[in-house]
């Protein structure tokens, strides 16, 4: 979208009669706060005056003024305050006028996610009937209030196995962006690929692994989440990445030529579950929720079969926690988890983590000795909280060392 030149209305009047005009326009409310008072030619004053109320426009006879346009007027320093969603409400009140109402201020969202220029906005926003009316002015306008060039719109989660997103595009040609994380770039399609801020943190934690010389296969890589901290960061030596969404596919190919690490991965376009490697990996990640259970055989085949290595086993646990008095936790449902908030969960629901935690730990065993026909032992290293759910679901992460038994 190209930019446009601000016009606002305002009326211009002599110095001496600056004051007076202010008043009387500030009383019938029709002053336009956003922007300051400034000269034009002729030494005039203009003060900046409500589009949609020009109609109700009268002026005193003793003050004389005229009509002007001011060109990207400079903003007043209480419209500077204004947060982006208290100025995104403005906008939208002055495009809709009288037809302002208590339903769409509730319709117009208070937060979005922003990658660039391009704003995605939350799928129970705009959605009464009058927004539709408006046609494009509508996203122009939410655009230029928000700063940007492009909106999109999510909506549910496509139930195809690949967990697709179902965005809308609503201004704009295209829904690639960039966003970066820790120093990463991941370019995406917004329309065609999730991604996740909410895994911040575990995408910090799994940078700072010590995984000089190490293999990693990434079993559900995406566009590359993990895969690309492991490379980067971690300093692991290649990693085989497994997906089998294309799209997802064609931003990992993207985002491992944007970080300059595309020779130290291979890319398996497919499902994993059919992953023909076998005894190659130091390090498997399992990155998949609600569970990545049907991948646990698949990481047991990649493992080295002679030294064994480390399992990173996503999963989302039900946790049956009685509220403590005075407790809050139930309200930070769908937020990752402070350093505050995550001593009080794993204070109340440790128990819970471990017991899945353990019965995994034995599941991995015996998958592992039935596959080698010798016995193997496994290792809780660390439980890791990435974010919670309601009504009381963690998704967590277990690191789970897995090595061969060694013959006496």
């Amino acid at each position: 979208m190209e930019a446009m030149d601000v016009l606002v209305p305002a009326l211009a009047t002599e110095p001496q009669f600056a004051q007076r005009l202010r008043e009387h326009l500030e009383k019938e409310q029709l002053l336009d706060r956003r922007y300051r008072l400034q000269q034009v030619p002729g030494g005039r004053v203009a003060l900046p005056v409500l589009e949609e109320k020009l109609d109700q426009l009268w002026l005193p006879r003793e003050v004389p003024c005229g009509l002007v346009q001011l060109q990207d007027p400079v903003s007043s320093k209480a419209a500077r305050r204004w947060t982006p969603a208290q100025k995104l409400r403005d906008e939208l009140r002055q495009l809709l006028g009288e037809s302002w109402s208590e339903e769409l201020e509730r319709d117009v969202p208070r937060a979005w996610q922003r990658h660039g220029d391009l704003i995605l906005l939350s799928e129970d926003s705009f959605r009464a009937a009058p927004w539709e009316k408006l046609g494009p002015v509508l996203w122009e306008t939410v655009a230029s209030a928000l700063g940007a060039q492009r909106l999109a719109r999510r909506g549910r989660v496509l139930p195809d196995g690949m967990r697709s997103p179902s965005v809308t595009l609503l201004l704009g040609q295209d829904g690639w962006v960039e966003h970066v994380d820790n120093g990463i770039r991941y370019t995406f399609d917004v329309t065609k690929c999730m991604f996740s801020p909410g895994n911040i943190t575990e995408k910090l934690r799994v940078a700072s692994l010590p995984c000089s010389g190490e293999v990693l296969v990434d079993l559900y890589a995406g566009i590359g989440y993990f895969t690309l901290p492991y490379l980067v960061h971690a300093a692991a030596a290649f990693a085989h990445a497994c997906e089998w969404n294309s799209h997802a596919v064609e931003a990992l190919q993207r985002n491992l030529v944007l970080n300059g690490v595309q020779d130290r991965c291979r890319i398996h376009h497919g499902d994993s579950r059919q992953l023909e490697l076998r005894d190659v990996a130091d390090r498997v990640n399992l990155g998949l929720i609600p569970s990545s259970e049907e991948g646990w055989p698949v990481a047991c085949h990649v493992l080295k079969k002679d030294t064994g290595g480390i399992l990173h086993i996503h999963h989302n646990v039900e946790t049956p926690v009685q509220r403590a008095e005075g407790a809050g936790f139930d309200g930070e449902a769908q937020n990752p988890m402070g350093d505050s908030v995550k001593e009080a969960v794993e204070a109340r629901i440790r128990p819970e983590w471990h017991r899945w935690a353990e019965a995994t730990s034995a599941r991995i065993r015996g998958l592992l000795a039935e596959l080698h026909g010798q016995q193997w032992h496994t290792n809780i290293l660390h439980i890791e909280p990435v974010k919670s759910y309601a009504p009381h679901v963690h998704h967590i992460v277990l690191d789970l060392e897995c090595r061969p038994t060694l013959p006496a």
